[in-house]
C-alpha cells in the first residue's frame, strides 16, 4: 500500500468521526482489529468496534477531531489531532490526540490513542 493510499484512509478516518457516520468510520478497520482506547480499553474485533460506537451518538452533543499532521511509514501511520466535544450536558471537552495505526491492505488493523484524559473528566470519564 502506498502513503498516498495510507493518507487517504487517515482522512476518511477523520471525516466520516467528524460525520458522526460510524458505520462508514468502522468499515475502515479490518474484521480482527484491534485497539487499544484510552478511554474504552483494548477492543477486539469489529463487531465489538460496531457496537461500541452505537453510543457516540448519545455521549456527545458534538463532536470533532480536527487532524494537523500526518505521518506515514508503510504500514505504520500517526496522526496528531484536536478534540473538541460537548457532553450531553453541555460539557466543553478540549484535548489534544495522537493516534497510532496500523494499516495493512487497505484496512486499520490496529489503532491506540493517546491523549490528556482530564477534559474527558466532566463526563465521569478518563
Amino acid at each position: 500500500m502506498s502513503a498516498s493510499d495510507a493518507r487517504e484512509i487517515l482522512r476518511k478516518y477523520y471525516e466520516y468521526a467528524n460525520a458522526g457516520d460510524w458505520d462508514r468510520w468502522c468499515d475502515l478497520f479490518a474484521d480482527d482489529q484491534v485497539m487499544d482506547e484510552q478511554l474504552a480499553g483494548h477492543i477486539e474485533g469489529l463487531d465489538v468496534l460496531r457496537s461500541m460506537m452505537k453510543g457516540m451518538g448519545t455521549m456527545y452533543r458534538s463532536f470533532r477531531n480536527e487532524p494537523a499532521h500526518f505521518l506515514v511509514d508503510g504500514e505504520k501511520a500517526a496522526a496528531v489531532s484536536h478534540v473538541t466535544a460537548v457532553g450531553p450536558a453541555g460539557e466543553v471537552i478540549e484535548a489534544e490526540v495522537m493516534n497510532f495505526f496500523r494499516i495493512v491492505d487497505g484496512k486499520i488493523v490496529y489503532m491506540a490513542n493517546h491523549h490528556d484524559t482530564v477534559p474527558f473528566q466532566v463526563l465521569g470519564q478518563g
